[in-house]
């Protein structure tokens, strides 16, 4: 099969594109392969490839989407709407991954939303992918709208990515202990994408590894993983809160999401936090 990706120098994007590539034909773009914002370049590119699969990794990421409003509507929003109308136009599917963000994540211990739940963004992220969501499934009819969250897995330098290597060299973190959300290991994300898509059942997926954690409890049992005692590691993480940060845009404070679908269709519930966080650790 071939399978077009764009935002391919990102996380989930690399990985899968190094995944996807053992069995099939992949042309994986990178932002200077493929602006997505420019609709002439993307009905001609994925008419060139002609894939059978699209998968949109592309995205702004949040503080710079508070920053630049208009960028943000033209990533987040308008370019997953120009893929989708191309992949219509050559009779592809198309996976598009969107967020946690576009919950309010409002009251704390909340239960984990699922699709029932009506999307109430607090940030201009969060906003902008919620039109690029709906964007996609307007536009083709064979579309999968894969929300994730706190999602990690190596070559990235971010605080999920790297902790427990920071704590296993004994260098001093600091972690915010009252924002919570779901975790998701990157490869579970991508097993998960290949099992949905295997069932053919398009909608709006929630994946995430099971429970819920703040960066401060993910930082405790990164450390734990690494052989650090709980002294070492109180003595190592500081405790920050997201009130203090004073970070441009907003963030929601209590994020959980569970799948309706998944459930649904016959999935298994995906492993918990801890067991994905260990297998990440060992490497």
């Amino acid at each position: 099969m071939r399978i077009l990706i764009t935002g391919a120098a990102g996380l989930v994007g690399s990985h899968l594109a190094q995944r996807l590539a053992r069995e099939h034909e992949v042309v994986a773009l990178k932002h200077s392969d493929l602006n997505i914002t420019d609709e002439d370049a993307v009905r001609r590119r994925v008419a060139e490839a002609n894939p059978e699969l699209i998968v949109n990794c592309a995205v702004l990421q949040v503080d710079e989407c508070e920053q630049d409003p208009a960028k943000a509507r033209a990533v987040n929003s308008n370019g997953p709407r120009y893929l989708a109308e191309a992949a219509s136009e050559v009779g592809a599917e198309i996976i598009h991954f969107s967020t946690q963000y576009v919950f309010e994540g409002e009251p704390v211990g909340r239960e984990p939303y699922t699709i029932h739940d009506e999307p109430r963004p607090v940030n201009v992220y969060g906003k902008t992918k919620l039109v690029g969501e709906q964007f996609v499934r307007q536009v083709c009819a064979r579309s999968y709208v894969i929300r994730t969250s706190w999602v990690y897995g190596s070559g990235k330098n971010s605080f999920l990515c790297t902790v427990h290597n920071d704590l296993r060299s004994h260098k001093r973190v600091r972690a915010i202990d009252d924002i919570w959300s779901s975790t998701t290991f990157v490869e579970d994300l991508i097993d998960r994408m290949l099992e949905i898509r295997a069932r053919g059942r398009h909608g709006i997926y929630h994946v995430v590894n099971e429970g819920v954690c703040s960066y401060y409890e993910f930082a405790l049992e990164g450390g734990r993983l690494v052989g650090l005692g709980p002294v070492q590691v109180d003595r190592l993480v500081e405790v920050i809160h997201e009130r203090d940060m004073k970070r441009i845009a907003a963030r929601p404070r209590y994020t959980p999401l569970r799948c309706l679908l998944s459930e649904e269709t016959g999935l298994p519930a995906m492993r918990t936090w801890r067991e994905a966080l260990a297998d990440f650790v060992r490497g």
